[in-house]
């Protein structure tokens, strides 16, 4: 009786360890390869949570977006494909009703010394194959992409965001 009693306990403290959901960091690089910050994603129940922590990027509003292929590698960024989106034709913009691309997120505040900090949630996107959102992880992986003006949620393809100007790579590799 003390064994299964023993089992059961070491079960139930180690469950929660199995539990966690999957998180990952991510190291955002400027187009010379400089630290322009990081963030953190965490899959949650119903989508990503993102934790954004920037510096170095030019005061001010700044697009924010989900991009399909982890690849940071050419200067301007534009390896790292177009946004994250669902099937058919492309629809960019949060305030737009026919949006289906998951890549869509918030603009990030960026203050006067540089640096920035957000907390957003992407209900569109998962760290996870386990359900209908569009899996941050794929194959080729993903991209997070800073650009140099705010995203005004509507105008096609991008909200008029301007140039890639920080980008990290989405990636279990």
């Amino acid at each position: 009786m003390r064994p299964l009693l023993l089992a059961a306990a070491v079960a139930a403290i180690a469950l929660p360890a199995f539990a966690q959901p999957v998180s990952l960091r991510v190291a955002l690089k400027g187009p010379a390869g400089e630290d322009l910050g990081s963030a953190i994603l965490a899959d949650a129940p119903t989508g990503v949570l993102l934790t954004l922590d920037v510096k170095g990027l030019t005061p001010g509003w700044h697009g924010l977006h989900f991009h399909e292929k982890g690849d940071c590698s050419s200067a301007d960024f534009k390896s790292s494909g177009g946004h994250v989106h669902g099937a058919g034709e492309r629809v960019h913009g949060l305030l737009n009703p026919a949006l289906n691309e998951a890549g869509d997120l918030n603009n990030i505040y960026v203050a006067a010394d540089g640096t920035g900090h957000a907390e957003l949630f992407s209900p569109w996107t998962a760290l996870t194959d386990n359900d209908a959102r569009m899996n941050l992880l794929d194959a080729d992986g993903s991209a997070l992409v800073i650009h140099e003006k705010p995203d005004d949620y509507l105008t096609q393809p991008i909200g008029g965001a301007g140039a890639r100007v920080a980008c990290g790579v989405i990636s279990t590799k």
